[in-house]
């Protein structure tokens, strides 16, 4: 016999057929958030941002778990990118900017008065959306020029070189010609060695503003392994208007929407539940293409 508590509830599964994108995020090995030696995570509570008289964003709390790769996706100008750059205090960089709530880095205001800035940056990685070597640097000057700019001190830099490029998945291209420069490098090639670069100051969260946008299928396959093996130790943020790529990387995503007022969260929950099971139709309508 079938309860209607249990009839109301076939009808809801059923309601939104399963697309092909909630399988590639049902495909997926479950993901178990990252353990207290990660560190709590990074939260962010009420959160809105301006340029100058435009309220860009609109009350942002959102809660990423330490160990867990989270996708923001929507359409362009919903405020995505201005989101990630409030997390580490980039947005700050904008004249006019300004923005008000709280982003909390290990339980800890990172716009708390008599916050070291630069110390916040190290702990907050950014990858972005063009790879940005510098150009008269060589490979391993790139992938170290953060600890000289920070005034770092490490034992072994070699050890440290070999580690970081590794992790970022670029070694074995590139070990026989750490003294070429940086801009000699392919773009597939070049966005891993910015994230390298990013790893060596041993950040906690990295956030990655469409780090594939400019990069062929290949190239952008070595990126998503490099994030999937990184969010081991680390929390990932990533900014994508890849569906394909939200399903396939990302453990939670939130949606984006300005609906012409301020960009707005609309939803967030795990990867495979906003492809097959959104409770928001304009969530709906995003990932089955309607608009975006």
């Amino acid at each position: 016999m079938t309860t209607s508590h249990e009839s109301g509830k076939q009808e809801m599964q059923t309601s939104v057929k399963p697309s092909s994108l909630a399988d590639v995020a049902n495909a997926k090995a479950p993901k178990t958030p990252g353990t207290s030696a990660l560190g709590t995570g990074l939260e962010t509570r009420g959160v809105h941002a301006w340029f100058g008289k435009h309220h860009a964003l609109s009350n942002i709390s959102l809660d990423f778990a330490a160990g867990t790769v989270t996708a923001l996706i929507g359409p362009s100008g919903c405020g995505k990118s201005t989101f990630i750059r409030t997390i580490n205090r980039m947005h700050e960089f904008i004249p006019g900017a300004a923005m008000a709530g709280e982003v909390l880095l290990d339980g800890k205001d990172v716009y708390a008065p008599g916050t070291d800035v630069t110390k916040i940056r190290l702990q907050i990685g950014m990858v972005f959306q063009k790879p940005n070597p510098f150009p008269s640097m060589t490979i391993g000057e790139n992938v170290l020029s953060g600890l000289k700019l920070a005034q770092l001190k490490v034992d072994n830099k070699d050890d440290l070189l070999e580690e970081c490029l590794e992790r970022a998945g670029l070694w074995n291209e590139v070990k026989d010609r750490l003294g070429a420069h940086g801009g000699s490098l392919s773009g597939g090639q070049q966005q891993r060695l910015c994230i390298a670069r990013a790893l060596a100051v041993r950040p906690q969260v990295l956030l990655m503003d469409e780090p594939c946008s400019a990069l062929d299928p290949g190239s952008t396959l070595r990126i998503e392994d490099t994030i999937r093996h990184l969010s081991d130790t680390m929390t990932i943020i990533i900014v994508t208007h890849n569906m394909q790529q939200a399903a396939r990387v990302s453990d939670y995503t939130a949606f984006f929407l300005s609906d012409g007022g301020p960009g707005q969260m609309i939803e967030v929950a795990p990867t495979s539940e906003i492809f097959s099971r959104p409770q928001d139709s304009r969530t709906e309508s995003y990932v089955t293409g309607r608009f975006g």
